[in-house]
């Protein structure tokens, strides 16, 4: 029976992050290409992402490239020859927004349909998997049910997100940043315009709500559902944080790659998608790296809350509770223990997020700088972990490719074998030229001891059986020199076969979903726009960056809804006072209306006119 493949999909900011994420489990890795990544400030040069991916192929991880902003006509040829250098590299494919993509003549490299091109209904999803495309990454919003329905469906490869940060609008779909400060979303620029404080305007101008965070969201942590979703048909698992640092992708790509080695344990019908053990100098444990709280979304229908209304900054792991406020200190309750030089916070009377650092704690009572703002009842997080963030400052984890090694005589001649977990094999073939040894069963001992050390080597050697040869006496150091040299054979020889997947885009006129298309398709380039006419497709508006008039344009569309964070959603509460009828939000320059689809449970951010 042929396994289902079960991938755990780490970020990279760079190189040394992406290495990070190797170390710790990770079996792909995901990278900012040199230009036209959707973090315009997570770039990588191509000798990085070719070191990388040098690295990676070790453990047959994969690394794939984002060339995922959408795109002007004046960059296509440059799209078109980065993608081409990346191909050089051995890259194992790209994700792309822009369908120009689609229509050049690219090397065969698979292509990854981002979340960015708004991957929501089966349609779509077929429609795109029709085109060639070897993957889809699924919007955010999606329930279990719906990623069900979608599988069976469809054939193409599912990914979906499962810890990270989350954008509050329909991946691709936002235009609140290009609107407010010219930075535009699909073009890497984010100004984050959701992590912003508004102000909610009632009917009749009322202030509902002031001077809050209403459209930040918690960040997303799926850990209790990851059985759940192998079975609804995703395979590939994917951590987000191209803008994160080490610590942050070692410490959660370390907690998922716990979570799913357990589960493809105990199901045979599951396996790695990669090769290697990964052995772990520290616990792995999300709450102590950047998070705001989390939310499962929309994965199982949960209705709480998901949004971080009063901080869009890290509140880290929950500590304890204060019992007791002194003029110097304060007595804590705690579930963990503190330690000097770590950073805690906490939400005062206003709901207001105020930090400190640790002074000195004594027992039970914490001496800081500043206590005002403590009062008996509050919640302690820890923002700062000083001992957590010194473990992941040294050797944290190290992966190893599991190595038997083997040794017979044949005429004059040694021959030692090393085969490893994938079947890679290497030989090496000595004179036999040894003395005697005194004592067959010690030196045998003494031989296997010496070969079992693979150093800081790649390989583990886990089974050595040299039966043939303990009757021969070896030098400590000619040993070595054996085992050292038949190692990086077998390095080499892993090197060469990795064998990379290639796929041709076949272009082809199967009809898109829909038949006229506005500012909302994204549609920046010519090419862009002959893909969708060969589709059956006309393209009526241009993208939202090229148009000169966006009054009365709907900026963002979301499934969270502030009414029902509020809890005055019409459907669950008879009793909405009359200013919730009519809503708007205001950001200190601009005011913009709110709109409900009470029917599809989304909420629409409307542009001014002007």
């Amino acid at each position: 029976m042929k396994k289902t493949q079960i991938e755990l999909l780490s970020p990279a900011k760079d190189l040394m992050c992406g290495i990070a994420a190797i170390d710790h489990g990770a079996d792909a890795v995901y990278i900012g290409a040199p230009k036209f990544g959707a973090r315009a400030a997570a770039g990588n040069s191509l000798p990085d992402i070719k070191k990388l991916i040098e690295y990676a192929h070790l453990f047959r991880v994969k690394v794939y490239a984002t060339v995922n902003t959408i795109l002007y006509d004046n960059e296509l040829d440059d799209v078109k020859k980065v993608i081409e250098q990346l191909y050089e590299s051995g890259i194992d494919a790209i994700i792309v927004q822009d369908m120009a993509i689609l229509e050049m003549e690219l090397p065969p490299v698979p292509i990854f349909a981002s979340t960015q091109t708004h991957n929501y209904d089966p349609q779509k999803i077929q429609f795109l998997a029709n085109t060639g495309i070897e993957r889809i990454i699924l919007a955010r919003e999606r329930s279990i049910q719906q990623i069900r329905d979608i599988h069976q469906q469809t054939s193409v490869e599912l990914e979906f997100f499962i810890h990270g940060a989350l954008c509050v609008c329909y991946s691709g779909q936002c235009y609140l940043s290009e609107a407010t400060t010219g930075r535009s979303a699909n073009r890497g620029e984010c100004s984050q315009a959701c992590r912003m404080e508004y102000s909610l305007i009632g009917k009749d101008g009322e202030i509902l709500v002031k001077d809050k965070y209403l459209l930040s969201l918690k960040d997303l942590n799926l850990s209790e559902h990851l059985f759940d979703l192998t079975q609804s048909g995703v395979t590939s698992f994917k951590i987000e944080g191209r803008l994160k640092d080490e610590s942050y992708v070692k410490n959660v790509t370390g907690f998922y790659r716990k979570k799913l080695d357990a589960i493809i344990d105990g199901d045979n019908t599951l396996q790695r998608a990669s090769s290697g053990v990964v052995s772990f100098f520290f616990e792995p444990d999300p709450d102590k790296t950047f998070n705001r709280g989390y939310t499962e979304y929309f994965l199982s229908g949960e209705t709480a809350k998901r949004s971080s209304m009063n901080t869009q900054k890290a509140i880290g792991k929950f500590i304890g509770t204060v019992n007791k406020v002194l003029p110097d200190s304060f007595e804590l309750q705690a579930k963990e223990e503190l330690v000097n030089g770590d950073g805690i916070c906490f939400f005062d009377k206003e709901n207001e997020l105020r930090g400190m650092f640790i002074n000195t704690v004594d027992k039970h009572k914490i001496f800081c700088d500043d206590v005002s703002g403590l009062h008996p009842g509050c919640k302690i997080y820890r923002n700062k972990d000083k001992q957590f963030i010194k473990e992941l400052s040294t050797i944290s984890a190290k992966r190893k490719i599991s190595t038997s090694l083997y040794a017979t005589v044949e005429n004059n001649d040694i021959i030692f074998t090393a085969i490893d977990e994938d079947n890679v094999s290497a030989t090496l073939k000595i004179q036999l030229d040894a003395t005697p040894a005194h004592d067959a069963t010690k030196n045998g001992a003494s031989l296997e001891k010496q070969l079992r050390k693979s150093g800081d080597t790649i390989f583990s050697v886990d089974f050595v059986d040299v039966a043939p040869i303990t009757g021969y006496f070896f030098p400590v150091s000619r040993v070595n020199e054996f085992r050292r040299e038949l190692l990086q054979t077998l390095r080499e020889n892993r090197e060469k076969a990795n064998i990379r997947k290639q796929s041709h885009i076949v272009k082809n006129s199967i009809p898109y979903p829909k038949t006229k298309l506005d500012y909302k398709a994204n549609v920046t380039n010519s090419k862009s726009a002959e893909f969708y006419k060969r589709h059956g497709a006309e393209v009526q508006e241009k993208g939202f960056e090229l148009l000169k008039n966006v009054g009365g344009k709907v900026l963002m569309t979301t499934k969270y809804c502030i009414k029902d964070e509020l809890d005055v959603c019409p459907f669950k509460n008879n009793n909405i006072p009359h200013a919730y009828e009519q809503l708007s939000l205001r950001d200190g320059k601009n005011t913009f209306e709110l709109r409900f689809d009470c029917a599809k449970c989304e909420m629409q951010i409307i542009q001014p006119k002007r």
